[in-house]
């Protein structure tokens, strides 16, 4: 390999770049902007559930069951109801996800030391949030319900009666349980698996719709030089992204950062690699822009989107998708990503995903490079 003729081609990929100045600001604004745009609207958080009340018993009993729900950061009062219909409309009308039903023989039932029943209605049309916001208020009512119970024991006994087992929770890496902490990170590695798959997509079919690969087909230019060159001008561009994507995770989002900065960017640096290459030898394959673009979009975003865990687990997924997925390469930098912002983890803990990511770069740099001299032959 010839490093004049290597620096040569990148040269020229520079100017390129340069020479389209609308492309390259697109190059550098997208990620931030789609960094922004997932961030602040991709949630899995679910809180403030707007909740009807229909409170048949009208009781300080039932009032003192209706603040433990207002003063819950899970749920939002809306209002009260005096009939099912009501509550059937605002259901309908995607105006109230959740109500609660207080009998009217509630505080009578409390009284009497019986078991006292609560109707809880909820919209199931969207399944993970309904089952997330029936467990805020299962829990909600058991540990109202333990404290009545206890409560009566006291006055039984003379004594409040100690429970004979409390839970003390400590939660690790994400102690806020902020769904952004962990969606950001994951948008990083879709984010640049994107950009940098689409970066390259068209270089090698644009030299063939403009005419300009019949004169790299005269010079003496190797596959490999060709390849390298153009990794490298657009690994340049591909750098400023990963920086301004990390930047707008530490500092507009507040993603802590608990492992080492430079071996963030090292493993970053080795998936852009990867990418970049794949995204040359989707060039070198179709020698359509069209083509080229189509198939970047195709085989980057829908990957690294959907199989990669960024947002669905991967164990929920059937088994012939889970083996689908050991061949997307964000999946294994998802983990590092993830493991070096939330928990500091180092080689030590994801050395089999970095030597993974390291056999795909060869891997596609081999395979961009083998289809290359094919064609130049």
């Amino acid at each position: 390999m010839n490093l004049r003729r290597t620096r040569a081609v990148a040269r020229k990929e520079f100017r390129h770049i340069l020479r389209d100045p609308r492309s390259l600001i697109m190059a550098l604004a997208v990620p931030l902007l789609m960094l922004i745009l997932f961030g602040y609207a991709l949630t899995l958080d679910v809180d403030r559930i707007p909740t009807l009340i229909y409170d048949l018993d009208r009781t300080p009993q039932s009032r003192a069951l209706i603040d433990r729900f207002r003063g819950s950061r899970y749920f939002q009062i809306i209002g009260s109801v005096d009939d099912y219909g009501i509550i059937e409309r605002h259901i309908d009308r995607d105006e109230c996800l959740l109500a609660v039903v207080i009998p009217q023989d509630y505080a009578e039932r409390l009284a009497s030391g019986q078991e006292a029943e609560v109707q809880v209605l909820l919209d199931g049309s969207d399944s993970n949030t309904a089952s997330i916001a029936l467990g805020y208020v299962e829990a909600l009512v058991e540990t109202y319900a333990l404290e009545l119970h206890l409560n009566a024991l006291a006055r039984q006994g003379g004594r409040r009666p100690v429970v004979p087992i409390r839970a003390r929770l400590r939660v690790w890496f994400n102690s806020q349980l902020k769904s952004r902490n962990y969606i950001v990170p994951g948008l990083i590695a879709v984010i640049l698996m994107i950009i940098a798959a689409l970066l390259t997509s068209l270089t090698i079919a644009r030299e063939w719709e403009w005419g300009t690969m019949e004169q790299l087909l005269s010079t003496p230019l190797r596959p490999t030089e060709l390849v390298l060159g153009k990794m490298v001008a657009f690994f340049t561009v591909g750098f400023v992204d990963m920086l301004i994507a990390v930047g707008t995770a530490v500092f507009v989002f507040h993603v802590p950062l608990r492992g080492h900065p430079l071996f963030l960017i090292l493993t970053s640096c080795l998936f852009l690699v990867g990418a970049l290459c794949w995204g040359i030898f989707l060039s070198a394959l179709a020698r359509s822009q069209l083509l080229a673009y189509q198939l970047g979009m195709l085989t980057s975003f829908l990957p690294a989107f959907l199989l990669s865990g960024f947002i669905y687990a991967i164990e929920n997924m059937p088994v012939v998708i889970q083996l689908i997925t050991y061949l997307v390469p964000a999946r294994y930098f998802i983990v590092i990503v993830k493991g070096v912002f939330l928990k500091g983890v180092g080689m030590e803990i994801v050395g089999w995903e970095v030597a993974w990511l390291v056999g795909f770069a060869g891997l596609v740099f081999w395979l961009a490079s083998r289809r290359l001299k094919r064609t130049l032959e």
